[in-house]
């Protein structure tokens, strides 16, 4: 008899799970308004930790849903927390809302011309890789919950998050520092959802990873000392020039030489080099970024060893010095494998059993990943790319793009997920 009362139990809460419980025409009814903050958003991007006029934006709509909130939550991070009807648990929904110092290379009528100045540099401004629909999702989600306490047994706690791509050279910022500040206190969150844009999945899949799901992130810094000549006399001088390809070229044998890879993947990549002045002066020295992704903490101790002992060893043997500085930018984004398991149904009802995709880890980073130390998580990828359509163009580049039909799916994933968690939760 009890193991037929758990049967029941269990057969119960799955049916429950698998039904939507906003009604179809709630969505359709808020899809041109999520689009329209979208575009807005996106004609006006916002570099790491200067969110301010998009962090007004969700301020005023919070507010005026009725959703007490928070605001400059490290820096300029909103949260808004939404009571329901009933007792019940907390979770968290987290969209991130900063744009990259990319010029955007495309004929939307609402293409961003926004500049800015960046380590000194005046660049373009562009959401190059779907912050803004992030945000316009959640406000969305919050609007709808807003309106339906009464489905709620529980706390969703609306968290708009600054400086996902990294808080400028000096300052803190991104989840590490909301985790800091208490974001995921008062109340005590129970479990965190995130989604992702992707402009490589097609509108209306949904692809996720249980398990490690994104890289860690590290970025370094190495500056190469040499000693300044003339061009033509290269042998009076020490070339910093030289020794940066040497040790570039040291660096990738790491991988191609050192790093298990039939374990997990891992990439070093430059992506910025910096040195002379003039065509014929060897210079006296020269500066290096770039990343490290890393999916195993293991192959990641290792990697880290190995550029530090590689680097000053290399500038060494060609007459130079150099120095290597690794900071960390992002954790492996790690879903809850029980959490996965359970929010599936969910997923499937609202987007299609087949239009939800298994998939492997990728190197891309995420942190995300922060919140999800501290508490189970859920992170997963939305699709964006027109069906059917041979250009895609990947996150991060000018002629980056999203379909805005994808929108609403996210809605209504973040939406049905809070409501099935919390009253799956209850009963």
């Amino acid at each position: 008899m009890k193991s037929f009362f758990l049967f029941l139990s269990l057969f119960i809460y799955t049916f429950l799970n698998a039904q939507q419980l906003i009604p179809e025409s709630e969505y359709a009814g808020i899809e041109d308004q999520v689009i329209t903050w979208r575009r807005d958003i996106h004609q006006h991007p916002e570099l790491s930790n200067r969110e301010f006029r998009t962090a007004e934006k969700i301020a005023d709509h919070l507010k005026s849903l009725g959703i007490p909130i928070e605001t400059g939550v490290a820096h300029t991070g909103v949260v808004g927390v939404l009571k329901g009807d009933y007792p019940g648990k907390v979770v968290a929904l987290r969209a991130d809302m900063d744009a990259l110092p990319v010029t955007e290379r495309n004929d939307l009528s609402f293409r961003s011309v926004v500049t800015a100045d960046f380590m000194g540099e005046k660049v373009g401004v562009m959401h190059a890789c779907g912050h803004d629909t992030h945000v316009a999702i959640l406000m969305g989600v919050a609007q709808i919950l807003s309106k339906n306490k009464d489905k709620i047994h529980g706390t969703v706690k609306f968290i708009f998050q600054p400086a996902e791509e990294g808080a400028p050279p000096g300052e803190e910022g991104g989840a590490r520092l909301m985790v800091k500040e208490g974001v995921l206190k008062n109340p005590d969150v129970d479990a965190i959802f995130g989604l992702h844009i992707n402009s490589q999945t097609p509108v209306g899949v949904i692809r996720y990873k249980s398990g490690g799901a994104m890289a860690a992130a590290q970025r370094f810094e190495i500056h190469v000392k040499g000693k300044q000549t003339h061009g033509s006399q290269p042998w009076s001088g020490i070339d910093p020039i030289l020794i940066s390809a040497k040790i570039i070229d040291g660096l990738q044998t790491i991988i191609s030489r050192e790093a298990d890879l039939t374990n997990e993947a891992a990439v070093i990549s430059v992506g910025k080099i910096q040195s002379g002045v003039r065509f014929n002066i060897i210079p006296e020295s020269a500066e290096m970024i770039g990343t490290i992704r890393t999916l195993d903490y293991d192959m990641k101790d290792k990697i880290n060893r190995r550029m530090e002992e590689m680097v000053p060893t290399l500038a060494r043997a060609y007459g130079g010095e150099a120095t290597i500085e690794i900071t960390e930018s992002a954790d492996i984004t790690y879903n809850d494998p029980a959490l996965v398991d359970r929010m599936l149904p969910t997923l499937k009802e609202v987007a299609g059993d087949e239009n939800v995709q298994s998939q492997k880890a990728i190197t891309g980073a995420e942190d995300f990943s922060y919140f999800e130390r501290e508490v189970p998580g859920f992170f997963f990828f939305l699709g964006g790319m027109t069906p059917g359509t041979t250009e895609s163009y990947p996150h991060h580049t000018p002629d980056f793009k999203i379909d805005d039909s994808g929108l609403l799916l996210g809605v209504r994933a973040l939406t049905e997920m809070s409501l099935d968690y919390l009253n799956g939760t209850s009963s």
